[in-house]
């Protein structure tokens, strides 16, 4: 049995313990021995050099260092260090990003109590929250945390605050009482959890979890089994080097042969075959896509989205679905009196949200003066005295100190022109009897000159039998049933909208109330009104379901709450349809594995979940192949923030454990970031493809005049050291110009892209490969013209080629900004970074043909204005004939 369902006398038999003296000094250090430090056990943290070496591990930086060894066998030691430096870039970049490694286990620690109250051998005791055993009696009063997991087997009106834990918004009231079997941990009114606050009251319970035992143990645990799956980029990314590798040694094996049966020197052959290899891996993609990814990290930075994990960038353009918390995510987690119930009848709307003091009284369309109404006037006093809470301004936000349903209290309050201290400068306290259970309701007592007040605050069902007389303009009047009917029914509509129902009452005598006696004291009351109040969601988020939706991604709703609560938040912001389901944590575990599965399109919201749950949705929505994204801001979210594709932190509310555990965290706590986020996650992807485009193109070209060279017994046009220069120098620049094309203002009117759907497609492949071929036509050209018609040195031939080539690749990477629209319809001058990229690379190449030690090291010669003429002519191909493949197209897609 579960140490909730049991009564105290066996849990103080079964941890052999006295509720009264606690454990003897003695049995508190055997039971340590026994049972280890009330700590959470760290996960192996790995070194530094290992977590830099890993930027090492994909297939297609594997390849470029075997090809840097042999080119080092060789003798092309340029070569070699070219490739190897790139390769280093790429690692360092990587490792940087990602050098604040997952402190999930510190950061839990962070929650532990530092100290406690315990009663050893008799005597009450402050001790660190480590030494605690099972079965010392802690005791809680107002302000602490939490140490461990306990039984409560005391209680003196004690609340604490769970949300970090379970999820729910509201404090929970502790109950000693044992309770009945399959309660969800929200429900487990007797039990205290380590990491959770006390805000309210008195307490004792005795620790039966302690470590790595305890719930947040559990936790942390989870967080442990939580294996990190490759993002969609990571898999496309080497499942693109595995394509390109292979490819290019069938090329080479290719190449190799007919050169051998041609007669041609098995070492000339092994240089030629080499060259090949060089000019079909594109050195600079993994190094061009971690600083496009980089790049649309600090872009995301300005829109409130702190990137932690490189490759999650582009993960996000491809959710399908975001899974969000309900309390602080789609909601304010701030109380808010939305609706009031007067004399009688009328229904008044409260307008602002949170607890700033700012809103409107409002009876229809009509905007009301609070003060103007004396029923009203009093049902918010009644409100604002009978209350224990603070508001505190922090400058960016109002925090409340106590319980956030008083918080709301003395908001509207303040909305309507009353406050406090301003009410208690003509009353004096005398007397509080706090909220229970069994009454449902708290009364406050002042002494007035030369009347007595009792203010009463509660559940309406409990404080209606109670009054005798009601409120209303002209004061109070005998209740009758037609007044008791409407109350009731208001109470009823209230919480059908999911509001918290509250009934304001009080009393007033000319003589002393009788404050030591509750039941003389909570009598003969006059009914003031209702309150109904309720956790608001945030405004933002309204437009951000529909932007989401219209972008092709569902949005779910898994919370701590209760059902009502999270159907009522969901279909007002439009997450729950009329044809969409609930269900609670407990009913997940009741339904079959088949049955949950068929169901998960329809299941919109998810109620009164725990850690568990929240990791099975996950998971269940992953088998479905679909790309979860999970937002989250207390300590249950993190094992499912770590399991989905991409897990979303609260930078503000949320805590460290969740922080760590994410990919991505919200510096303004906006669920619409997560919006903007998506939408610059698709525009990098389109930004990575672009780049994909132009560098595999520009590779398919050099592959070609490689092997047209080599079929027809030509010399090498282009030698390794002016390929590895063009793939890693003269491409990379333009590359990252392309990186910093802006984002297509449609790109969140259209699905996401399925999930099985890679970097190039089938229409992209072709449209690359004839642009290849005719990029590698346009360099073979005017090398056979220098060589074969002018007769012309090699080097010369050569150097015309490899310019050509340069230039060729520069123009062309103007047709890469977009697929079928024209540069300039996009204006040419748009793109600034590429611009300045293009003349930065054309200018470095007259630098290597002009400049005599250059020369030598690339192996050229000076071209003559003639020469330019040709290489101009010739470079500027790529660009015309695409401009005039869009225009076709373009002209055919009108015409249909």
């Amino acid at each position: 049995m579960e140490w909730y369902q049991l009564e105290t006398e066996k849990i103080v038999a079964e941890l052999v313990t006295d509720p009264q003296r606690g454990l003897s000094s003695g049995e508190a250090l055997s039971r340590m021995e026994k049972y280890g430090p009330n700590i959470l056990a760290e996960e192996k943290k790995e070194h530094p050099i290992l977590k830099f070496l890993k930027q090492f591990t994909e297939f297609i930086i594997l390849v470029l260092i075997g090809a840097a060894v042999i080119a080092g066998l060789l003798g092309e030691w340029i070569d070699a260090l070219a490739i190897l430096s790139i390769v280093l870039l790429n690692g360092v970049i990587g490792f940087m990003q990602e050098a604040k490694a997952e402190r999930v286990m510190e950061a839990l620690k962070k929650l532990s109590a530092p100290s406690a109250k315990v009663m050893r051998g008799g005597s009450l005791t402050t001790i660190p929250a480590r030494e605690i055993v099972p079965g010392d009696i802690i005791l809680f009063e107002s302000g602490d945390h939490v140490p461990a997991d306990c039984r409560i087997i005391e209680t003196s009106y004690l609340k604490i605050a769970e949300a970090a834990l379970t999820g729910e918004s509201h404090p929970i009231e502790k109950e000693p009482d044992a309770l009945d079997n399959g309660l969800p941990l929200a429900d487990r009114i007797n039990m205290a959890y380590t990491g959770t606050n006390v805000v309210y009251g008195r307490g004792k319970g005795i620790a039966v979890a302690t470590g790595m035992a305890s719930e947040m143990g559990k936790i942390a645990r989870m967080l442990q089994e939580v294996k990190a799956e490759p993002t969609p980029l990571q898999r496309r990314l080497a499942e693109f080097g595995r394509l390109l590798v292979y490819a290019a040694g069938l090329i080479v094996a290719v190449i190799f042969l007919l050169g051998i049966l041609r007669g041609e020197a098995v070492l000339d052959m092994f240089l030629v075959s080499v060259s090949l290899a060089v000019a079909a891996i594109p050195e600079g993609l993994p190094a061009v896509v971690t600083i496009v990814l980089a790049l649309g990290v600090q872009r995301m930075v300005k829109r409130h989205a702190l990137i932690r994990k490189l490759p999650s960038v582009e993960t996000l353009g491809a959710a399908t679905l975001v899974a969000s918390d309900k309390t602080g995510t789609l909601t304010q987690n701030q109380m808010t009196v939305k609706r009031l119930f007067i004399d009688t009848g009328e229904d008044i709307e409260v307008t602002g949200t949170g607890y700033a003091p700012k809103g409107e009284f409002r009876k229809g369309a009509e905007v009301i003066d609070p003060r103007a109404s004396r029923a009203m006037q009093q049902a918010v006093r009644i409100g604002v005295l009978c209350n224990t809470a603070e508001l505190k301004d922090e400058g960016e936000a109002i925090r409340v100190i106590g319980d956030p349903t008083e918080g709301a209290l003395i908001t509207l309050g303040l909305k309507a022109g009353v406050d406090k201290a301003t009410l208690e400068r003509d009353l004096t306290f005398i007397e509080e009897v706090p909220f229970d259970s069994e009454r449902k309701m708290m009364t406050v007592v002042y002494k007035g000159e030369p009347t007595w007040h009792a203010f009463i605050k509660g559940a309406a069902e409990k404080i209606l039998p109670l009054c005798t007389t009601i409120l209303d303009e002209n004061g109070p009047r005998p209740m009758t049933d037609e007044d008791r009917q409407a109350i009731s029914k208001a109470t009823e509509e209230f919480s059908k909208s999911a509001l918290r129902v509250l009934a304001l009452a009080y009393r007033e005598s000319k003589t002393p109330l009788e404050v030591h006696s509750i039941h003389l004291l909570e009598r003969e009351l006059t009914f003031a009104g209702l309150a109904g109040m309720i956790d608001p969601p945030r405004p933002e988020v309204f437009e951000a379901v529909k932007k989401a939706r219209s972008a092709g991604i569902t949005p779910l709703m898994i919370t701590g709450d209760h059902k009502a609560t999270a159907v009522a938040i969901a279909k007002e912001l439009g997450i729950y349809g009329p044809h969409d389901l609930a269900i609670t944590g407990e009913e997940l575990d009741r339904m079959p594995h088949d049955e949950f599965m068929k169901e998960l399109p329809r299941l919109k919201v998810y109620a009164r979940v725990n850690p568990e749950h929240k990791l099975k949705v996950v998971r269940a929505w992953k088998e479905r192949g679909e790309t979860i994204a999970m937002t989250g801001d207390g300590v249950n979210d993190a094992p499912a923030l770590k399991e989905a594709d991409i897990g979303i932190a609260m930078g503000i509310t949320g805590t460290d454990v969740t922080k760590e555990a994410s990919d991505m965290v919200l510096t303004d706590d906006n669920f619409a970031s997560i919006v903007s986020a998506v939408e610059e996650g698709r525009g990098i992807f389109e930004n990575i493809r672009r780049v994909v485009h132009f560098l595999l193109s520009c590779n398919i070209g050099e592959i070609f005049v490689l092997l047209v060279a080599s079929l027809v017994g030509m010399p090498l046009p282009l030698l390794p050291i002016q390929i590895l220069w063009t793939n890693l120098v003269t491409d990379g620049l333009p590359a990252l110009g392309l990186a910093m094309e802006g984002i297509d203002p449609d790109v969140m009117k259209k699905p996401p892209r399925a999930r099985s759907e890679g970097i190039v497609t089938k229409s992209l492949l072709w449209v690359m490969l004839l642009q290849g071929i005719f990029i590698a036509f346009c360099t073979l050209a005017p090398f056979a013209l220098e060589f074969y018609y002018f007769e012309a040195d090699l080097i010369k031939a050569q150097t015309m080629a490899f310019t050509v080539l340069v230039f060729c690749q520069k123009f062309h990477v103007f047709n890469c900004r977009s697929e079928w629209t024209s540069v300039f319809k996009l204006g040419v001058f748009s793109n600034r970074m590429l611009n300045l990229s293009v003349v930065i690379i054309l200018s470095t190449q007259l630098l290597l043909v002009y400049v005599p030690s250059l020369q030598t090291i690339f192996k050229v010669v000076p071209l003559s204005l003639f020469d330019w003429a040709v290489v101009m002519a010739f470079s500027i191909q790529p660009l015309l004939m695409m401009e005039i493949v869009k225009w076709v197209h373009n002209r055919r897609t009108i015409n249909r």
